[in-house]
């Protein structure tokens, strides 16, 4: 696979991925707020379908893309941007796999967190997302 095609799949499968980490949390502020049985039942549906249909097959194709333009730019240990973004990537997926237990508990109506902590961890893939592009576009260390 050429460096062109990698890098844009890669780019694809980002936007893909950040579509569902911004969306998903956004659900799970709407869903704590429905009382009716029938708005309940079509956020499960919703969540359930984004996380596996969307979230889960473009974080696996970000992080295998990701892994390999990095061993076909052949950054090393003097690139100290790069591992910061990888840890930046790292805690994305950490994040991601808390979408799918925040998800789940939902989905067995179990789901015991607030509105307002749904609104806050909505912002959290924001501020890596910002982190990320900074450490791309200046490399600074």
């Amino acid at each position: 696979m050429s460096y062109e095609l990698l890098k844009t799949v890669h780019l694809i499968s980002i936007i893909s991925w950040f579509a569902g980490l911004f969306y998903m949390p956004r659900l799970f502020v709407y869903h704590c707020t429905t009382t009716d049985e029938v708005g309940n039942e079509r956020f499960k549906i919703m969540e359930r379908r984004l996380y596996r249909a969307i979230m889960m097959p473009a974080m696996i194709l970000t992080v295998v893309s990701g892994a390999a333009l990095w061993m076909t730019i052949g950054y090393g240990r003097e690139s100290g941007w790069l591992h910061a973004k990888a840890s930046l990537v790292f805690i994305l997926v950490i994040f991601h796999f808390a979408c799918g237990l925040y998800a789940k508990a939902f989905a067995k109506d179990q789901n015991q967190k607030p509105e307002v902590f749904f609104r806050v961890f909505n912002e959290v893939p924001t501020v890596i997302l910002i982190a990320v592009i900074v450490l791309v576009v200046y490399r600074p260390f």
